[in-house]
């Protein structure tokens, strides 16, 4: 007789499941990861010890193949995930640790890196991570010195081997062996919002995404799209597909927007209210509808699902259960039902009625408005200063232009003056640039990166890279303007130019650089844009 699933849990001994690199890149096993909320105070407290008691009862169960641990979710401080991890790793557990630009600079997540590896963490979420929202005494000040595509290229250099310091001083590292994992975020309204996160997805795995964690959503005929997306652009990296279990009162807040990226549609709301007045107050109808996500993770072809929420051991166990006794083709009808969409959200597939999922036939409208007829109108609502500052770059900044060897000559001249010229100079550049572009003076510019839109002064995660994924309906997650990786994507598009907004080499501002003059930076190649010439 065969033991059943309860007996095998107790006597399975977590130090024989394989490594998470081995299961995605060597089998074609569906695999399940949970994702642990740390919590605040110390791990003995009443919080620490309910998440430490989940995780261990999680790691003791053979279907559960890695538990990823967040890195204060939400901008709040919470304990760190490796003190958690520390206990599961030495249980044998595979451990992903999330790193989130948002609390420290490059040099302390290159430390946090190298600590990390000696203490045994193969695992790596990179996120650019949540805006501050709380903190001791008033809310904390953000970081960003980097984003999730500048962690991944550091990463990715300390796996191939990084050479440290200088002349006598030189030092080869060992290589660091991460297996670099990333987000993407296509749950979005517009199109302006949706096509930078493919964009920016292609550039996290060319900077060392080797699998991607989709962002939490309810609607299957995304959750289809990306994977096509994907295949139709050679993006083959293994994406396990996100299902958070909601409650109703998760739900309610996912509705009113509270949490960045994140989507609940009026009719998900709706449809939760009307199973919260059953007798367990929806909880069966929640699982269910988990399961179900799960079911039609693994029919479209993910490579596994991400589990998180609220929610206790027992619960997981019955989604779990609920998964098993699916029929293969049920998905196919789970798959119609959880659709929650907005009327108007934008997809880069045509629909496939049949099936409530995507085709693999372009938009026909996204197609329609790159036209040329549709770019020469497009054009017209373009801000003329921006054709103005298109033009001026052409000719003045761009390497090869007769411009630039002018500029250069002339940096070159004031470079050898005295500190009295630099400064009249500077502040010359100043007087255009600060009322021009709302410029912070940074020295390494970005303008021409973002379509000629300042992210230091106008993206509060100083994004250089491509946008994060926190987005709501265009608007940036923190205010009421506008992302200003949307408005570039509708400035390039009308020139037919937005598809390679983030090619090149991942942008690192050089801080060396600060309050001292971009132009002449620019013209004497000592900031980013000489390195991405250099990498590319």
């Amino acid at each position: 007789m065969n033991p059943s699933p309860t007996e095998t849990d107790r006597n399975f001994d977590a130090s024989q499941k394989p490594s998470l690199r081995h299961l995605l890149q060597e089998t074609d096993t569906f695999i399940t990861c949970v994702e642990l909320v740390t919590s605040r105070g110390t791990i003995t407290e009443r919080d620490g010890r309910r998440v430490l008691e989940l995780a261990q009862k999680l790691a003791d169960n053979p279907r559960i193949h890695g538990l990823s641990i967040t890195d204060n979710p939400g901008g709040n401080a919470m304990i760190g995930p490796d003190t958690l991890g520390r206990h599961l790793i030495s249980r044998g557990q595979e451990v992903i640790i999330h790193l989130s630009c948002k609390d420290w600079n490059r040099n302390a997540l290159q430390s946090r890196a190298w600590q990390l590896a000696s203490e045994g963490f193969n695992n790596i979420l990179a996120l650019s991570g949540d805006y501050p929202t709380d903190g001791y005494r008033g809310q904390a000040s953000p970081v960003f010195d980097t984003d999730s595509v500048g962690l991944l290229r550091m990463f990715a250099d300390m796996n191939a081997g990084m050479t440290v310091g200088t002349g006598k001083r030189l030092q080869v590292l060992e290589s660091t062996n991460f297996l670099l994992g990333a987000v993407v975020n296509n749950h979005k309204r517009y199109e302006r919002e949706v096509m930078p996160q493919y964009f920016k997805l292609k550039k996290k795995i060319e900077n060392g995404a080797t699998f991607i964690i989709n962002q939490i959503g309810y609607d299957s005929r995304k959750q289809d799209e990306l994977l096509k997306y994907m295949a139709t652009h050679d993006l083959h990296v293994p994406v396990i597909g996100n299902v958070y279990v909601l409650s109703r009162t998760a739900a309610r807040f996912f509705n009113k927007g509270n949490i960045p990226g994140v989507t609940v549609t009026d009719q998900l709301l709706n449809l939760i209210e009307k199973a919260a007045k059953s007798k367990d107050k929806g909880k069966a109808f929640l699982l269910e509808f988990a399961a179900k996500q799960c079911a039609i993770a693994k029919g479209l072809g993910y490579r596994g699902v991400y589990l998180g929420g609220h929610i206790r051991y027992t619960d997981y166990e019955r989604i779990l259960k609920m998964v098993d006794r699916f029929g293969e083709d049920d998905w196919k009808d789970f798959a119609k039902e959880i659709c929650f969409h907005y009327p108007d959200e934008f997809y880069f597939f045509e629909p496939k009625p049949e099936t409530g999922l995507s085709s693999t036939e372009i938009n026909r409208e996204y197609l329609f408005s790159k036209r040329p007829e549709a770019l020469k109108a497009a054009k017209q609502k373009i801000p003329l200063s921006y054709k103005i500052n298109r033009m001026v770059h052409d000719q003045v900044f761009e390497k090869g232009s007769l411009g630039f060897s002018i500029g250069q000559r002339i940096s070159q001249a004031i470079d050898g003056a005295g500190e009295g010229v630099k400064k009249a100079m500077h502040g010359v550049e100043q007087a255009v640039k600060v009322p021009a572009f709302d410029c912070r003076d940074c020295g390494d510019c970005s303008l021409p990166d973002i379509a000629y839109l300042c992210p230091e002064s106008q993206c509060v995660k100083n994004q250089r890279n491509g946008p994060c994924g926190g987005t709501d309906q265009g608007k940036c997650e923190i205010g009421e303007k506008d992302c200003i990786w949307a408005r570039a994507y509708d400035r390039l598009k009308a020139y037919n130019e937005e598809e390679k907004m983030l090619d090149g080499p991942a942008i690192f501002k050089d801080d060396a650089l600060n309050s001292t003059s971009a132009w002449g930076n620019t013209f004497l190649e000592r900031d980013h844009h000489a390195q991405k010439k250099s990498d590319s």
